[in-house]
């Protein structure tokens, strides 16, 4: 009787949730927004031919496992890459990598893959235990120029490009820097824990403009390090990247789905966006109050679809209120544009709008002057924030929210 009760027992304990192994699931460790670079965010005609373009990354999460997304999403022809790898960087501002980490990576089992216009495409998962905040290192061997170029190029690191099938070198020697990313999207780990991701979605703000090279000063990359590692934080920013209309990049309605809903194990979406459709309308000429008024339903309509489509996701989201910018000599906003923002933010704050807010207008406005930028949190443009201030918005966010 006492055995029968004992292996009853037993049989019970083990098919517990609490005695079942962990599910692991591939999670989304770092991304980035693409567009079709302009000007001197180009590179030079034949610059990738035969080239391996080696690009340092840093992932917010660690895992057993990792793949690599490329992607030709902005490319008029198929984009052939014939060689591909990952390692450990030795640094995030050199093209050397850490002897014995370089793996290379697949496609379907084979050494290079084809990426269709307007496609991306996922390598194969390669064994390679990273950390989170680990530096990476990802390089692409292609024989032929990109027709159509795939970049970020507010990248704040450092790329480099050499000449010839190098992607198994542990040094670039000789090799040029570029501060872009070309034709790489996202890197995901495999984790044997409940995903967590925040898709932090964005302009130059998020983007982290002012932010130098290899610093990682942004305030996503402030927001990652207070989780530590237990939740990625995905900057999806692009600079003067608008919600309703196509400028520097796709519109935030016509990319959400690819950078937000696109990625593995995203849980949260925090939005900050607007106050380049809210600048733009007066920038070169008045505008009639119709015109305000379409501008403010445009954008919070905008928000409602945002909320909408991330929720049926199964995300939380997060919208933040558009900060002050009166000061800002590029836009040079005035009492019509200020109500505007007034609006929206007054919109964004409504209870059952969003799941939380994160009231960056009242964390960094300047008392005695609520429309500007606090001095110390402005980089001098009365638009962008200085380092300071990106490190103010980093701990204006409630982690708890997070979890």
């Amino acid at each position: 009787m006492r055995s029968s009760f004992l292996l009853t027992a037993a049989l019970l304990l083990a098919a517990s949730p609490a005695a079942a192994a962990p599910t692991c699931s591939w999670q989304a460790a770092w991304a980035s927004a693409q567009m079709a670079p302009e000007g001197n965010n180009v590179l030079p005609a034949g610059t990738l031919t035969d080239a391996t373009l080696r690009q340092i990354v840093r992932p917010s999460l660690g895992g057993k496992a990792v793949r690599v997304r490329v992607s030709n999403v902005f490319g008029r022809a198929p984009l052939t890459i014939d060689a591909a790898s990952i390692a450990h960087a030795a640094g995030n501002d050199s093209a050397r990598v850490r002897a014995g980490t370089v793996r290379a990576l697949t496609f379907g089992g084979a050494t290079g893959v084809t990426v269709p216009p307007g496609a991306e495409w996922l390598s194969d998962p390669v064994t390679l235990p990273v950390a989170a905040f680990d530096d990476l290192a990802v390089s692409i061997h292609l024989p032929a120029d990109p027709d159509g170029q795939t970049s970020h190029p507010g990248s704040r690191a450092t790329s480099w490009i050499v000449k010839g099938a190098a992607t198994a070198a542990a040094d670039l020697a000789g090799a040029t820097g570029t501060d872009h990313w070309f034709q790489l999207s996202g890197v995901d780990v495999e984790r044997c824990a409940a995903p967590g991701g925040v898709v932090a979605f964005g302009d130059s703000i998020t983007d982290g403009y002012g932010v130098k090279p290899n610093t990682n000063a942004r305030w996503t990359d402030g927001l990652a390090k207070r989780l530590g590692g237990r939740a990625a934080v995905l900057n999806l920013g692009i600079g003067g990247n608008r919600v309703l209309l196509d400028g520097l990049g796709p519109s935030a309605m016509a990319r959400f789905d690819r950078d937000v809903l696109g990625q593995a194990g995203a849980k949260h979406l925090i939005v900050l966006e607007g106050i380049n459709d809210i600048g733009v309308l007066t920038r070169e000429q008045p505008a009639t109050p119709a015109a305000h008024r379409a501008l403010v339903a445009g954008v919070t309509g905008a928000y409602a679809q945002m909320v909408a489509r991330a929720r049926a996701h199964g995300m939380t989201v997060h919208l933040a209120t558009i900060m002050p910018f009166a000061s800002n000599a590029y836009y040079h906003p005035g009492a019509a544009i200020e109500a505007d923002r007034q609006a929206i933010n007054a919109w964004i704050r409504t209870a059952g709008n969003a799941d939380h807010v994160i009231d960056f207008d009242r964390i960094m406005r300047d008392p005695a002057r609520p429309d500007r930028l606090a001095p110390g949190y402005d980089s001098g443009d009365g638009l962008h924030p200085s380092i300071a201030g990106y490190a103010a918005m980093a701990a204006a966010v409630d982690v708890a929210a997070l979890r």
